[in-house]
């Protein structure tokens, strides 16, 4: 046991849904007070600061002042992707579970919803409407137990300068959205496509959150991919 990652107190600050709630709240990179807080989490303003008083000493919140009022934020984006990586989990283990029943619906913040990072891939409504342009285009084919690149798929994103033969495996694959009960890209190629959103300067990190920044031209290029009229971007 002595060799055992010790994982047990952050796992039970976590377990609390009411500090679980508090921190689902921060998910969006934003800071919150803990009057805000304790509304969120249905908590009397007492209660609240002695939850967030754990949650801070736990090192999974920080504290920042503002016009003379104290504020908590997610302490640093590690505290996100494990937030986040439970979140994937419990909607794959509820389909794991009852595959025939719906999954659950995860509730999160507007700026989580739209567009995040989610395992070094783009997650979120705007990842989701991409995936199913691409299914639609035929760049990419669903098979029983895999998605792969069809030939035109690699003609068009060689064309944006990603070569799928010089990705590693996998390749492709789907990862099933908690905030659109639907897939988007995962896969070497799904990181790749991320790497492209990054450095045209389409997207870009929030604070610690998970939450992406998208630019007007971005969310014009990127929803214009694998649609019926797209170009690949020129490259010189």
């Amino acid at each position: 046991m002595e060799a055992a990652p010790c994982i047990s107190q952050i796992a039970s600050l976590l377990a609390e849904p009411k500090r679980t709630a508090m921190l689902w709240a921060l998910m969006d990179g934003s800071a919150k007070s803990s009057e805000e807080l304790a509304t969120v989490a249905g908590l009397s303003s007492a209660s609240a600061n002695a939850h967030l008083a754990r949650l801070t000493g736990g090192g999974l919140l920080r504290t920042e002042a503002w016009r003379g009022k104290r504020l908590f934020r997610v302490a640093a984006a590690d505290v996100s992707a494990a937030i986040d990586a439970l979140a994937i989990t419990t909607v794959a283990s509820a389909i794991r579970r009852t595959p025939q029943a719906a999954p659950p619906a995860l509730v999160a913040p507007q700026p989580l919803r739209h567009a995040r990072l989610c395992q070094g891939h783009l997650g979120g409504e705007l990842a989701a409407g991409l995936y199913q342009r691409m299914l639609a285009a035929g760049w990419i084919e669903r098979h029983e137990l895999r998605t792969d690149v069809s030939v035109r798929g690699a003609q068009k994103l060689a064309g944006l300068g990603i070569f799928t033969q010089a990705l590693t495996s996998p390749l492709v694959c789907d990862c099933f959205d908690w905030s659109q009960q639907q897939p988007h890209l995962g896969g070497a190629l799904g990181a790749g496509l991320l790497q492209l959103f990054l450095q045209s300067n389409w997207v870009s990190a929030t604070n610690e959150s998970r939450a992406l920044s998208v630019t007007d031209l971005g969310l014009w290029e990127i929803n214009r991919l694998a649609a019926p009229d797209h170009c690949p971007l020129s490259r010189s």
